[in-house]
C-alpha cells in the first residue's frame, strides 16, 4: 500500500472486550488503516450495502470475522459474502476462538483468505492482531478500490 492510502478494515465482532484490543493493536501498532466495527454478519451486509447509519462508508479492504455472533454470526456472513459478486473480492479474515478443525476446514472452503484462533494471552492477542494489519498493508498488495 502506499504511504498516503490507509488500508480500510472492517471487524465483525460482537465481544466488546476483542473489539477493544483490536483498536488497541491497530493504534499501538501504529498500522496504515482506518478500523470500522460492526457486531455481527446483520450489521456487517448494512455496512457494506451503505445502509441506514453506514451511508456513505468506504469499502473495506479486509475484513476481520468472528465466527460466533448473534442474529448472523461469522459462517453465514463468509458464504453471504462469497456469493456476492460485487463482495467476495474482499478477504476475509476469520478471527476466533474456535479452534475446531471442521471450524477451520469449512472456513477455508467457504472462501477465507486466512484462519487465525485468537490468543487467550492479551500481549499475544495484540501481536497478532498486529501482525495481521502489517501483513495486509506492507506485503500483501490488494486491488485498487471501486
Amino acid at each position: 500500500m502506499s504511504e498516503e492510502k490507509k488500508l480500510i478494515v472492517l471487524l465483525v465482532e460482537d465481544e466488546p472486550a476483542d473489539a477493544h484490543l483490536v483498536r488497541l493493536a491497530f493504534v499501538e501498532g501504529r498500522l496504515l488503516a482506518e478500523l470500522y466495527h460492526t457486531q455481527d454478519g446483520v450489521e456487517a451486509f448494512a455496512f457494506l450495502r451503505g445502509e441506514g447509519k453506514y451511508a456513505g462508508m468506504p469499502t473495506p479492504d479486509l475484513i476481520l470475522l468472528d465466527l460466533n455472533m448473534p442474529r448472523m454470526d461469522g459462517r453465514q456472513f463468509l458464504r453471504k459474502i462469497k456469493e456476492d459478486s460485487l463482495l467476495q473480492i474482499i478477504p476475509v479474515i476469520i478471527l476466533t476462538t474456535s479452534d475446531a478443525e471442521i471450524d477451520l476446514v469449512a472456513s477455508y472452503a467457504d472462501g477465507a483468505a486466512g484462519y487465525i484462533v485468537k490468543p487467550v494471552d492479551v500481549d499475544s492477542f495484540i501481536k497478532t492482531v498486529q501482525g495481521i494489519g502489517d501483513y495486509w498493508i506492507s506485503v500483501v498488495r490488494l486491488p485498487s478500490r471501486l
